[in-house]
Parts: C-alpha cells; sequence; structure tokens
C-alpha cells in the first residue's frame, strides 16, 4: 500500500529524514516511534503529500506521488488519505455532522448520501446523538472521535495519525486506540501512527523506530 525510497528532507541546513526507505501493507497497522526531532512526523507529512522531500520517492497503491502536480496531489489526497491529529482541527461553526461531511464535500460528492455516511460513522462511533452538537459541546474525546469519522468519510486507503491521543486521558486514549483496530478490521484501512504512547506503539502489528532522521528498527 505504501513505500517510501531513500526519503531525505532538510531544512536550511538541518537534515531531518536522513535515507528513509519502508514498506506497508494493505490493512496493516504500523507505529512510528522515537524521540522528539527524529523526523516522525516530517516522515508523515512527506507520506500524506503535505510536505515533499529533497530526494527519494513515495507510492501509495501503486501511485507515484512526485509524478503528481500540486492540484492532483490535492485530488489525491482528499479522495486517498485520511489524516488524524493531536489537535482536532474541528471548525467552531459548525456541527459534528457538518464537520465530518466537509472533506466530502470538497470532493463534490453529493449532498444528501454524504450525509446518510456521516450518520452512518456517527451510528459506529456511538456518536448518533452529538450530530447537531458543536464542538464547543462536545467532550475532548467526542471531539477527536468526530476527527476520526472525517478521516473516514471519503473511503480514503490510508490513514495517517501524528499523536492522536496526545491530548487525551488515559480512559479516552485506549477507547480511541481499540477505535483503530475495529475500524481496520471493518474497513481494511492502512494506519500509519506517530506516537509517544507505549501501549499504542506495541499494539500496532509493527513497529519502526527512529533516531535522528534514520530509521533504525
Amino acid at each position: 500500500m505504501i513505500t517510501a525510497e531513500n526519503i531525505s528532507k532538510s531544512y536550511g541546513s538541518l537534515q531531518v529524514l536522513k535515507g528513509i526507505t519502508l514498506s506497508i501493507k494493505k490493512a496493516e497497522v504500523v507505529s512510528i516511534v522515537g524521540a522528539s526531532g527524529a523526523g516522525k512526523s516530517t516522515l508523515l507529512q512527506i507520506i500524506g503529500t503535505l510536505d515533499k522531500a529533497d530526494h527519494g520517492s513515495v507510492k501509495i497503491n501503486n501511485t507515484s506521488l512526485e509524478k503528481l502536480n500540486d492540484n492532483q496531489l490535492s485530488d489525491f489526497r482528499n479522495k486517498h488519505i485520511g489524516f488524524i491529529f493531536q489537535f482536532h482541527h474541528l471548525l467552531p461553526e459548525f456541527t459534528a455532522l457538518e464537520n465530518i461531511c466537509i472533506p466530502a464535500f470538497i470532493a463534490k460528492k453529493n449532498k444528501k448520501e454524504t450525509e446518510e455516511k456521516a450518520k452512518e460513522l456517527l451510528g459506529y462511533l456511538n456518536l448518533s446523538a452529538r450530530a447537531h452538537h458543536k464542538p464547543s459541546q462536545l467532550s475532548g474525546g467526542e471531539q477527536q472521535r468526530i476527527a476520526v469519522a472525517r478521516s473516514l468519510i471519503n473511503a480514503p486507503s490510508v490513514i495517517l495519525a501524528d499523536e492522536p491521543s496526545g491530548n487525551l486521558d488515559s480512559v479516552n486514549a485506549k477507547e480511541l486506540h481499540d477505535l483503530f483496530f475495529s475500524l481496520r478490521e471493518k474497513f481494511q484501512q492502512t494506519f500509519v501512527i506517530v506516537t509517544h504512547n507505549a501501549e499504542l506503539a506495541t499494539m500496532a502489528d509493527r513497529k519502526l523506530v527512529m533516531q535522528d532522521g534514520y530509521l533504525i528498527a
């Protein structure tokens, strides 16, 4: 599902990634761990097309990302990649249902069909009663599950998560971690998760360790 070959990235004189090569299979849950500054988030952003490598190549589902122009990259990202961040980034003026629908509306999908799918996701996440609540009316755990639903609305093949439970208490963090694996079973999506949470890292099918811009395990 994902292959990266010899990925290098520098910001000025600081070399953040130093020749990363990895391969991730369809429906695999992979965690990436390492100290702050190891390059984990930068690697995730390059895989997710939010940043570009200086050298190397990335393929997702046999599509070579470096061959796409900016418009094609935006379209590919919207349709094939879902993002979950440490901060949920929900838009405060919109309801939970509306927040979930936004990526599908950007993709110009049918409004009625999108809303129906969003309601299905809310049901799956036990949040149906929160559909018309705004983010300020939701708990931290609920907000993050809405962000998860938003990442799923376009049925992407890959979900990239950057410290997804970093702002949650232990109970909500465990619920979120369990949710990732139930989603994998239900939708057969590939998850790549950058985390400092030891429990989540160990739950993954495979744990990759980064240090000083290198993949060391």
